[in-house]
């Protein structure tokens, strides 16, 4: 008994780990007949596993959703990931699931194995976090927005503005992004005909959400950087442009996400795009990163270079 028991545990964190598995595939892992494979099978549906099964060639078992919510198979890193995402959670950006988090946490320690529990403890004793989060939301309005993006339903949404402008949009909603302080929404604003990026906390969704749309070209490869510039560089008044004289790695390890969007044009090029009220603020910016560049634009700003350039000189005799 001891030994079908430990069987149908391996047999049950394989089919947990991939998606299909064929009966000889699963034999072989097991050292077992595909005869004891099928019967092994019966057993974790009798224990409430919905386990399916396939025929041909192609054919084999998969698990699928349940009713309930059956027991999870993890292994020794999982168990580490899972229990330090749920720390996280329980002091999180997301409101009403701390409680929550802190009792799925007290769960998994509790029957972790000392050592990694030990680790874990030693992970929390030695964090802190930089700063707390500006600004918290509901876990349901996260759902909601996340089911949007994923099956392409249009929202209806009140947007209330920085300067605390009210609006409704209408909004083809792209993907979630977080940035470790506020929860932010990248759509397709219709009524703007523009890629649009929101404050989550600053929007309520109509319900039930619109019909389905057809998905957009993203406006770029890389949604978090388009965020970090929508929010912390597009508002500006002066928008720049520079060609960096240095690889694309190198240019971005020295100018904050919120400052600046880097692009990579070759291996030993790329571009910088930043933002600032300020044209001494831009130009300031772009000398102390200490690479070697050429301004673009605005016009303004290549102009104040110039004016830069022959005040230096004076002073220089």
């Amino acid at each position: 008994m001891l030994e079908t028991s430990a069987r149908l545990l391996r047999l049950l964190s394989l089919l947990q780990n991939r998606r299909e598995w064929s009966g000889p595939q699963l034999a072989e892992r097991l050292a077992v007949t595909v005869r004891t494979v099928r019967r092994d099978i019966e057993r974790l549906r009798g224990l409430g596993y919905p386990v399916h099964a396939t025929t041909g060639t192609t054919g084999g078992y998969r698990l699928g959703a349940g009713a309930v919510m059956p027991p999870l198979l993890l292994d020794d890193e999982e168990a580490v990931a899972v229990a330090v995402s749920l720390r996280t959670a329980a002091g999180g950006t997301v409101t009403g699931i701390e409680e929550t988090s802190a009792r799925a946490l007290a769960k998994v320690e509790q029957i972790l194995p000392p050592r990694l529990r030990e680790q874990i403890s030693a992970l929390g004793a030695a964090t802190v976090a930089q700063h707390r989060p500006a600004a918290v939301v509901p876990a349901e309005l996260l759902t909601t927005l996340a089911t949007a993006c994923r099956d392409h339903q249009r929202l209806r949404v009140d947007y209330r503005s920085h300067d605390d402008t009210a609006s409704t949009r209408l909004l083809e909603p792209h993907r979630l992004v977080h940035s470790g302080r506020r929860w932010y929404l990248v759509a397709y604003d219709l009524d703007r005909a523009d890629w649009r990026t929101f404050r989550v906390d600053r929007l309520r969704p109509w319900t039930p959400a619109g019909p389905r749309f057809t998905p957009r070209e993203p406006p770029a490869s890389d949604i978090g950087a388009f965020a970090s510039w929508a929010v912390g560089v597009g508002p500006y008044r002066y928008q720049a442009r520079f060609t960096m004289h240095a690889p694309a790695h190198r240019v971005a390890e020295r100018v904050p996400a919120a400052s600046g969007m880097v692009e990579a044009v070759d291996a030993d090029t790329s571009i910088l795009l930043a933002g600032s009220n300020s044209l001494d603020g831009l130009a300031l910016h772009v000398t102390l990163l200490g690479i070697d560049f050429t301004v673009h634009e605005p016009a303004e700003l290549v102009e104040h270079f110039r004016l830069l350039h022959r005040r230096i000189g004076r002073a220089l005799g």
